[in-house]
């Protein structure tokens, strides 16, 4: 019995390196209706429905590309790039749950896959997905440090995060590794379609925010906001323990009324920064953490001084008093050390 699939398969992809040269000069259109003839000769093939997936989203053609990318996850169930493909669509199509949902399905299908946890990544932040988005950019560093795309996307995924601090140093590293990320937002083609996407999107947050509202000229970043925190905050703790200090030798009851007003007024300036800063405790902190540690521990001080204030008002003593001079000095010396200064991971 003959095999025509064998045939088949070796004209699809006769259509499928000619739609790769077309699409590479831009020529989209023509590389779709080769595609097509592709699909012609076999229509489950998974590597010219992705392809022809690609294409259309490298057309602005989400909404064609869509459908072609359920066709290619259904005709390769484990594969990642339909999946990937298609999330990309959903993004671009604005369909933020099911676009999330994509970016999970693709986590959870390659854990210890750089590609995977980048792309997903991406997809993420695309959605409004913060925090997942920004741990998944992470592992992608992890898992490929050498790779100029990992950086890139946790350059974007910080920067819709408004971390821009972060975004800056993420993207002159991917731009270390491959100087030629510079010009990716005007690249054609379907190879290197996630890198082009990766630079728009990065370099359009950037431009965004480059301004401030009021139109001072200067940007204001997220790390801004966390060193003005950390001054203000520590700043009124350590002048109010102080003063409870002195008072605390010759009137200790009122000393510790003192300290409970103090602490009362140190966390309503506290919260009221940190109101200005969105996202602080369960995306800016956990990134910190991560790239400043110094910073994120003077951000802690902001909270634990007050309490320390609370502290020596129910048991008393020097040392509650000494422990706070103590860490909001520490938490000044680190802002002011830092000023102007970008932190590196």
């Amino acid at each position: 019995m003959p095999n025509d699939a064998a045939p088949d398969q070796s004209a699809a992809d006769g259509y499928v390196q000619r739609a790769q040269l077309l699409a590479e000069l831009g020529r989209y259109d023509e590389a779709a209706e080769e595609l097509d003839g592709a699909l012609a000769t076999d229509p489950g093939n998974a590597e010219a429905l992705t392809m022809l997936a690609r294409v259309h989203l490298a057309a602005g053609r989400p909404a064609e590309a869509l459908p072609v990318a359920e066709a290619a996850v259904a005709a390769a169930p484990g594969a990642l790039s339909p999946l990937v493909a298609r999330g990309f669509a959903l993004t671009d199509l604005g369909r933020w749950k099911a676009a999330a949902s994509a970016g999970d399905d693709i986590l959870a299908r390659g854990p210890d896959d750089a590609y995977a946890q980048r792309s997903a990544a991406a997809i993420l932040a695309g959605a409004r997905n913060g925090q997942p988005a920004l741990n998944a950019a992470w592992r992608g560093v992890e898992l490929a440090p050498e790779t100029a795309q990992a950086h890139l996307v946790l350059g974007l995924v910080a920067a819709r995060l408004e971390l821009y601090d972060l975004a800056e140093r993420a993207y002159r590293e991917a731009l270390r590794l491959d100087p030629e990320l510079a010009g990716a937002r005007h690249d054609m083609g379907v190879i290197r379609l996630e890198q082009r996407r990766y630079a728009a999107a990065l370099e359009q947050l950037v431009e965004s925010a480059a301004l401030d509202p009021a139109g001072g000229g200067t940007r204001r970043t997220v790390g801004d906001g966390l060193r003005e925190l950390v001054v203000h905050g520590a700043g009124w703790s350590l002048v109010a323990t102080v003063l409870v200090a002195f008072l605390a030798p010759v009137a200790p009851g009122p000393s510790r009324v003192l300290a409970v007003l103090a602490a009362l007024g140190g966390a309503l300036l506290a919260w009221r920064r940190a109101a200005r800063l969105p996202g602080l405790l369960d995306t800016v902190l956990p990134g910190l953490f991560r790239t400043d540690r110094g910073l994120a521990l003077a951000v802690c001080v902001v909270a634990v001084a007050p309490a320390l204030l609370v502290l020596y008002a129910l048991a008393g003593g020097p040392w509650p008093l000494v422990a706070g001079i103590t860490v909001t000095v520490v938490a000044e010396f680190i802002v002011l050390a830092r000023t102007g200064h970008h932190p590196r991971r």
